[in-house]
């Protein structure tokens, strides 16, 4: 496992598939602005689906900041589509179902074949990392915490 990442690294680029099997690479989505990026452990749990929803629910906010929000998590490609359908989420859930990405990125448990931890980074279009949310029980936090970074980085942020 590589060491955790932390304000001011360079965010490790990677390729994984979307819901819908489409390919997304982080450098390419570094591209169009800033990129939240957000781990959870399991799809269709409860802290994660209020986890999510909120991400959904700040939709027009994370617009304003020029902010493209992705979760990731361990889930099946077909599991991150059936939640995506039942929580009309907005945003690409990508499957990192051997949990490399979280492992490069310090979000993977020691243990092997256990979910990722709850960890958000936010990501500059210079692929820098701007901030890190870890926090395992505050589902908002991670949300409210970036769009507060994304606003202090220069974007117009929340009202």
């Amino acid at each position: 496992m590589s060491g955790l990442i932390g304000v001011g690294d360079l965010a490790p680029d990677f390729e994984l598939p979307d819901q819908h099997e489409t390919p997304v690479r982080l450098s390419r989505l570094l591209a169009a602005g800033p990129v939240v990026l957000f781990f959870y452990p399991l799809a269709m749990s409860r802290g994660c689906t209020a986890e999510s929803c909120h991400f959904r629910d700040l939709a027009a906010e994370f617009e304003a900041t020029g902010a493209t929000r992705v979760g990731i998590s361990r889930d099946s490609v077909a599991r991150q589509s059936q939640f995506d359908a039942e929580h009309d989420l907005g945003y690409r859930l990508l499957s990192d179902a051997d949990g490399a990405v979280a492992s490069e990125y310090g979000a993977q448990r020691n243990l092997p074949g256990l979910p990722p931890r709850r960890s958000t980074f936010v990501i500059g279009s210079d692929q820098r990392v701007r901030g890190v949310i870890r926090s395992e029980l505050r589902m908002e936090a991670h949300a409210d915490e970036a769009l507060r970074l994304l606003a202090a980085d220069g974007g117009p942020g929340p009202a």
